[in-house]
């Protein structure tokens, strides 16, 4: 097929710089997307009479948590043989390198800490209204992956391919950044309309981050099929380690739903 149908894609990852200092497109929509998130959760908040002095607080955990935990989970699932000797490099976020697995599990880590010394709720409450603007969050984060001209994935004849020509590219390659950042715009859409629209799905616990879990990393693991390999040990594997880590989220996810539906809803009173 023509080279010609296909999409050239040869975007700088920089927007400008001044000196030392640059300011790239991936930290500019991270940034964004928790901008849109704290407002996403202020709105929720505000819904539902919650103490809006918990927010500042949910805020801090969850940037620290997603931060060091998405980057700790590139360095140790994709990347360790190369910051294990170069470990100044762990440093260097905003040069790309984050995986979505690591931080749930930061996230994770640090909702229970956060629920346990500043809502004094269950875990899981704070969880089924985070997810919300988590999967908004991870649209933006997939579409500074595409301005980055990272992990995007195989060899491609449909129209829609893009040859990554910053990379020395020359055949299109399926754009798997944009096909996970319109799952997870989805999951966000579906989540939104549950919290808002359903007060039955709103008050049982455990529901929506099930559902969250369901989708993201289903979506992920499918997905993974036609992405490129993010490290050479992944070669020789049947699954990548993309797909490993995501079945026991969507394992969780089955749970919980399970779950909640056979449990009363839960109605707290501020």
């Amino acid at each position: 097929m023509n080279e010609f149908l296909f999409i050239h894609w040869n975007v700088n990852p920089e927007i400008f710089h001044l000196g030392p200092l640059s300011v790239r497109w991936y930290g500019l929509l991270f940034a964004t997307g928790f901008l849109l998130g704290y407002y996403i959760m202020e709105k929720m908040f505000k819904f539902e009479n919650a103490n809006e002095k918990w927010l500042d607080s949910l805020f801090m955990y969850v940037i620290i948590a997603t931060v060091v935990g998405a980057r700790l989970g590139h360095v140790f699932f994709y990347g360790w043989d190369y910051y294990s000797q170069h470990p100044w490099e762990i440093l260097k976020v905003w040069h790309g390198g984050l995986a979505s697995h690591g931080g749930a599990i930061g996230i994770l880590i640090a909702i229970w800490l956060y629920s346990r010394f500043v809502t004094k709720r269950s875990m899981l409450w704070t969880l089924d209204r985070l997810v919300v603007p988590v999967a908004l969050v991870a649209v933006l984060i997939r579409t500074g992956n595409l301005m980055n001209s990272e992990i995007y994935g195989v060899q491609t004849s449909l129209p829609w391919g893009f040859i990554f020509e910053r990379n020395g590219e020359t055949v299109a390659k399926h754009p798997t950044q944009i096909y996970e950042a319109l799952c997870y715009l989805g999951t966000f859409i579906l989540l939104w309309r549950m919290y808002f629209k359903t007060d039955d799905k709103r008050n049982r616990p455990g529901f929506l981050l099930g559902v969250f879990f369901i989708c993201v990393f289903t979506a992920r693991f499918f997905i993974e099929f036609i992405k490129q390999d993010q490290e050479p040990f992944e070669a020789h594997m049947l699954l990548n380690m993309g797909q490993l880590l995501s079945i026991p989220f969507v394992l969780a996810g089955i749970i919980l739903v399970v779950r909640a539906l056979k449990r009363p809803p839960k109605i707290y009173e501020n």
